[in-house]
């Protein structure tokens, strides 16, 4: 990956719906070659995907929480059928598997108090294996995702 593959990326993490011709104008490429850098970046797995990014609270997701998930064993099968049930419950945006006290970090959005009652009480605790879990409300959002920060990678890299 060059410099030039850098700015594509950086650019398209900014704006997604960043037309073919406008990239290739501000990369001082032709439209053709950065058709075919971002094909290439598309099929290395680089770019993974391109999606419009929702105001939750818009479309009736008012409530979001951390939930954290302790599983009361830690082979190989348990954990694999609880992350595939996780998987299965719409109302978590993501999951993640961490070292330290807690297995899981699940981050969930619901649309209101009721719904993660409901929520924790019914779908999470639910699952198999789950020993524990502790719920953290969010009530306020400070820094959204904005994306990998390819510059601060990059420099390092060239130190």
């Amino acid at each position: 990956m060059d410099t030039t593959d850098r700015k594509i990326l950086a650019t398209l993490q900014e704006n997604g719906r960043m037309t073919n011709v406008e990239l290739a104008r501000l990369n001082k490429l032709a439209p053709s070659s950065m058709l075919e850098r971002v094909r290439r970046l598309e099929e290395k797995g680089i770019i993974g995907g391109y999606r419009a990014e929702l105001n939750p609270k818009e479309i009736g997701y008012n409530v979001e929480a951390f939930v954290m998930i302790v599983l009361n064993h830690h082979q190989a099968t348990g954990i694999e059928d609880f992350e595939s049930s996780i998987r299965g419950v719409p109302e978590v945006r993501s999951c993640v598997h961490v070292a330290g006290r807690y297995d899981y970090i699940l981050h969930v959005a619901v649309r209101d108090i009721d719904h993660l009652g409901d929520l924790i009480k019914h779908r999470l605790g639910s699952l198999a294996g789950v020993e524990k879990q502790e719920t953290f409300l969010v009530l306020s959002t400070v820094k959204r995702d904005e994306g990998y920060s390819l510059e601060q990678l990059f420099n390092n890299e060239n130190k």
